[in-house]
This record gives structure tokens, sequence and C-alpha cells, in this order.
């Protein structure tokens, strides 16, 4: 009898740790990559930024070739002076150049930056529903933490919650805003901006 007892709780005792551990939350994998490279509003995102960048790469070799078309003769004409001084006329032409040129470069730099913004603005409204979206599983699952899949070595496809975070992403979050980020509004002057 005293056998069967001491089996018993030597059979509870290695038994306890393992019924702790499956209480203890698991990690959670989650492959990002995946996730934001296939979701509805990502795909959709994606096609419209490769849109802007294709409009704005367009709009670039048009004003190169613009600038190009009018320089070549200006150009020609100061090299045809030999290094003597341009009349009046050379010189109102070679003024209107650069301030066209100047022009061109800041078109192209607002585009650059309307394009770096409009994607900052993607990636942080993905990232926000992402984050909150992955939250919401580990706690449901009772997880001590969620990891990206690329942060892994090796893992196990039974932590793998990839396909549960992308169908509840792409039913919470079906469209972003494919537009610049919102601008700050500056204080208004004289209002205090503490201390």
């Amino acid at each position: 009898m005293k056998t069967i007892i001491s089996a018993a709780l030597l059979a509870s005792a290695i038994a306890l740790p393992a019924t702790a551990q499956a209480q203890t939350a698991p990690i959670l994998i989650v492959d990002t990559e995946q996730v934001l490279a296939t979701c509805t509003a990502c795909v959709a995102a994606q096609a419209q930024l490769r849109t802007k960048q294709t409009q704005a790469q367009t709009r670039a070799q048009a004003l190169q070739t613009e600038l190009q078309t009018l320089g070549a003769p200006i150009q020609k004409a100061v090299d045809a002076l030999n290094g003597k001084e341009p009349d009046a006329a050379l010189k109102q032409r070679i003024t209107a150049f650069q301030t066209k040129e100047r022009s061109a470069q800041q078109e192209l730099g607002n585009l650059q930056n309307n394009l770096q913004s409009t994607s900052a603005h993607v990636q942080q409204q993905l990232a926000t529903r992402l984050i909150a979206i992955v939250e919401q599983v580990r706690a449901r699952r009772n997880a001590a933490v969620a990891v990206s899949k690329s942060s892994t070595l090796a893992n196990s496809t039974a932590v793998d919650v990839t396909t549960e975070v992308l169908t509840a992403l792409n039913a919470a979050l079906p469209a972003v805003s494919v537009t610049p980020l919102p601008q700050q509004a500056a204080p208004a002057a004289g209002t205090p901006t503490g201390r």
C-alpha cells in the first residue's frame, strides 16, 4: 500500500510541473512579413504606392527632358561666346532657365517627401492595428509573449498564430488611407507651450 501511495505521490510530483507548465502561457509566433505582404489592406496600399511612385518617376523624367530641351540651346549659345560675357538677352534666358531648374528640383523634392510621408502613414496605420490584434490574440491565448517569426531561429508551428492574426487584421482593417501623414498643428502664437 505504501508503495502504491509513494508511486502515486511520485507520479503527481512529476506531473505537477507538467500541469503547471501547461498553465504557463506559451510564446506565440507571428510571421509579420507574411501578414504585411498578404493582408487585404497591405496589398491594396502597396499597389497604390507603386502607382504614386510610377507617377513621380514619370514626372521626374518629363521635367528632366524639358530642362534638357530648354538648356541645350542656352549651353550652345554660352559655348559659342568662348568665355566672353553674355549679352542681356542671353543672361535673361540663363536666369529663366535657372529659375525653372530650381522650381523642378523643388517639385521633385515635394513629390519625394509626399511619397515618403504617404508610405510612413500607411506603415503607421498597419503597425498600430497589427500590434493591437497581436496583443488581443496573445491575451486570448493567455500567452506570455508574441514574437515575430523573423526574430526566431527555430519554432514549432503549434505556436504560430499567423493565420489567426491575418484573418483578424483583414476583418478589422479592410483598407488604409494612402495619403501623407496628417500635419501636426503648430501652437498658436502667444500660446504658452509649457515650461
